[in-house]
């Protein structure tokens, strides 16, 4: 990679990890707009927890060699389903969770020859 595109890909990482560690914190900790938002949702509050140990674990694989494939695409995949859960529940407001999505693909797309290795 060049310079300008680890530099890019370093500040894509470092905003999705700020962004997925506040958003599952939020989930963990039990915020009053998180506990509706998963109310409204109606599959449980189990799955705000999921939700947010999800997001919090893949926001620190970002930075774990061999592990950031995983953790970017555990990101996308999650951000799909909040897409799909504003878009026919929740609301219009799907635009948040498909910029992270997009963002979260970029990132496992650079690391995408880590699901190539094997290990030993």
């Amino acid at each position: 990679m060049d310079r300008i595109t680890t530099y890019a890909l370093f500040a894509i990482k470092a905003f999705l990890s700020i962004a997925f560690l506040a958003a599952g914190g939020a989930k963990l900790y039990g915020v009053a707009m998180m506990v509706g938002t998963f109310d409204m949702i109606g599959v449980g509050q189990w799955f705000r927890y999921l939700t947010g140990v999800i997001e919090v674990a893949a926001a620190i694989l970002l930075w774990v060699p061999g592990l950031r494939a995983i953790g970017a695409g555990a990101l996308l995949v999650t951000m799909i389903g909040a897409i799909i859960a504003h878009l026919a529940i929740l609301g219009p407001s799907a635009m948040p969770a498909a910029v992270l999505g997009l963002l979260a693909g970029v990132v496992l797309y650079a690391h995408r020859r880590e699901f190539a290795r094997t290990p030993g």
